[in-house]
């Protein structure tokens, strides 16, 4: 990983989670006229419509076949386009008012639930440096969150149920996440679309049979016509232009390092709602510091510790370099005799 592949990937993971962190308020002016399940359905369904007409038109009709990998397409597809937006809109809009900045806080457990998954799965502890720039992440985001007030935690323990759905939410947008790096002969386009065309399928069966079974109510068409403007929104920004700017900072940075980016999720719902009379305070300012404070140290020490494995890796090589040519000088004069 070079400097340029470190800086555009912090900049696509930076624009994914400033949309990302963006949504919450648009999604809950949306959610008050439309049932979170079709919200997300028919949010994922145009967004996979759109990119797989750009896919179509990049790379070809080859480009839509599974290559033997459609169950961990499937999967995934389901723990983004199902999981993560289903569970953590419908738990939003459980807890009302307060489900904005609640949804928005959870989002920094991401990348504590990245560590784990990996330090179970692959027995593969991170660096030092990382879990203690993601401590300071989620303490600068909680800082941010919750104004300095414990009275915050006692409130949010009221709503567990909805508490529970957003965590279970957030998990799988953590397994989609760290599932691109199975895919890295791929484009971030096709494993985006792919992804999120079996994933808008799943939603589809999932809404049609709940409204079947008369769980769900269908959006009649002055409700659909009512949330166009957030719908466009959450599509474009949100949806397209954050998602691939998500996988492709990941393939740049690792999805261990990419994902510390979700951090600023909260910050950016905090900033909207300052911009609409909300009084930012100085535990606020201190905490956005903090957050920012722990991306920068993890991606100095990411590229110092970079930097002196390549300069240990420098003297064993030219020793390689000097045993092999003595080799093949002692094998010249042994053939000279």
């Amino acid at each position: 990983m070079n400097k340029k592949q470190v800086i555009m990937g912090s900049a696509l993971c930076l624009i994914a989670s400033m949309s990302w962190g963006a949504m919450f308020p648009v999604a809950h002016v949306a959610l008050q006229k439309i049932d979170p399940f079709y919200f997300s359905f028919i949010r994922y369904g145009v967004v996979a419509v759109i990119l797989s007409a750009l896919l179509w038109m990049k790379e070809g009709k080859a480009a839509f076949r599974l290559e033997g990998k459609g169950k961990a397409l499937l999967f995934y597809g389901i723990m983004a386009f199902v999981v993560y937006n289903m569970l953590v809109f419908t738990g939003q809009h459980l807890m009302g008012d307060s489900g904005t900045i609640t949804a928005s806080l959870i989002e920094v457990l991401m990348p504590m639930i990245s560590v784990l998954f990996v330090w179970i799965t692959a027995k593969e502890k991170p660096p030092g440096y990382t879990i203690i720039s993601m401590l300071l992440c989620l303490a600068g985001a909680v800082l941010v969150i919750t104004n300095g007030k414990l009275a915050f935690f006692a409130e949010a323990g009221k709503s567990l149920f909805p508490l529970l759905l957003i965590l279970l939410g957030v998990t799988g947008w953590v397994l989609y996440s760290m599932g691109g790096s199975r895919f890295k002969d791929w484009s971030v386009l096709r494993y985006s679309t792919l992804t999120c065309i079996l994933g808008s399928m799943v939603s589809l069966v999932i809404v049609f049979l709940a409204t079947l079974l008369g769980l769900l109510p269908a959006p009649s068409l002055q409700t659909l016509e009512a949330v166009k403007w957030e719908m466009s929104f959450m599509i474009l920004l949100p949806g397209i232009a954050a998602l691939l700017s998500w996988n492709a900072g990941l393939k740049m940075l690792t999805p261990l390092n990419g994902i510390l980016y979700i951090n600023f999720v909260p910050i950016t719902t905090l900033v909207i709602m300052a911009v609409q009379g909300y009084q930012v305070s100085m535990f606020e300012i201190l905490g956005t510091l903090l957050v920012i404070f722990a991306i920068v140290r993890n991606n100095l020490v990411q590229r110092k510790m970079q930097k002196k494995r390549g300069q240990a890796a420098e003297p064993r090589a030219t020793t390689r370099a000097v045993a092999s040519r003595s080799g093949r000088q002692k094998d010249s004069n042994l053939n000279a005799l």
